[in-house]
């Protein structure tokens, strides 16, 4: 797997509660499964930099860390947490549920959220820039400059094709394909040098479709519709409306934003584009 990282035995922990904690009589309180414990389900197996070495209860990656620092602002200690684990589909059909909450990197769609209920958003996906390992080599580097020179390959009808030209202006035409997956191809072939894709997707993708993917960097969110992540509950659960008085807290104090730095940027090695 080739997509750039720093060691991951230099980070260590969990981000817990960056503030203080929700009281459970005020708000969790009956609301859970077991009295005093919080389910929260994941994959499996879970995948990197979601969760490290499929291994949720360490609270390392990025959404066992947002899960612990959730389950601390609701007013769970560490050790109250248990992890269980679901397929990915499983856990949105219609019908009770074996958790509390469930993430997994669930997109928040209109279909899934009439058999379920979807959290606040606790991460919008940045756009990414994907390569092959030859290009790196030759020089490519994730600031505009050095985008500007590679031949770029974009999905028509997204976002991507006005995004590269306002904020890179390449010095070719991007090259346009039907969808990701058939920019990822053309990559593949040595078509293009650069796509654009959703962090998690190019991650993904520099992981299992390319031998040598490289995901150089990522952009700063902006008002591009990003693809949101929430966390999944079983419907009409009370509990959610804890949760998001916990993402809200969260991201008002700047927790998101560290646990998304350290696992996102600083674990994965995606740097933000200059």
């Amino acid at each position: 797997m080739k997509i750039n990282m720093i060691c991951l035995a230099t980070l260590s922990g969990m981000a817990l509660a960056a503030g203080p904690a929700l009281a459970q009589g005020d708000c969790a309180a009956g609301k859970t499964l077991k009295d005093g414990v919080l389910t929260v389900a994941t994959g499996n197996p879970a995948y990197f930099p979601w969760v490290i070495d499929n291994d949720p209860a360490s609270g390392k990656g990025f959404e066992a860390a947002v899960a612990y620092e959730i389950a601390a602002r609701m007013g769970f200690a560490a050790d109250e947490v248990e992890w269980t684990t679901t397929s990915f589909d499983q856990a949105i059909q219609p019908g009770p549920k074996e958790f509390d909450f469930n993430l997994q990197q669930y997109s928040i769609t209109p279909e899934r959220d009439q058999t379920i209920d979807f959290s606040a958003p606790y991460y919008e996906a940045a756009q990414a820039v994907l390569v092959r390992q030859p290009t790196v080599d030759a020089g490519a580097a994730p600031t505009a400059s050095s985008l500007k020179t590679l031949q770029w390959g974009l999905a028509a009808g997204t976002t991507a094709p006005a995004l590269i030209g306002s904020l890179i202006g390449p010095e070719k035409d991007p090259l346009l394909y039907d969808d990701t997956a058939d920019a990822a191809e053309a990559l593949k072939a040595g078509q293009i040098d650069a796509t654009l894709m959703d962090l998690p997707t190019a991650l993904y993708t520099a992981a299992v479709v390319l031998d040598d993917g490289v995901v150089l960097g990522q952009f700063p969110k902006g008002g591009e519709a990003p693809d949101a992540f929430g966390l999944v509950f079983e419907e009409g659960n009370a509990l959610r409306d804890c949760a998001n008085e916990a993402i809200a807290a969260m991201a008002a104090d700047g927790a998101l934003a560290k646990i998304e730095a350290e696992w996102l940027q600083e674990a994965t090695g995606v740097p933000l584009v200059e």
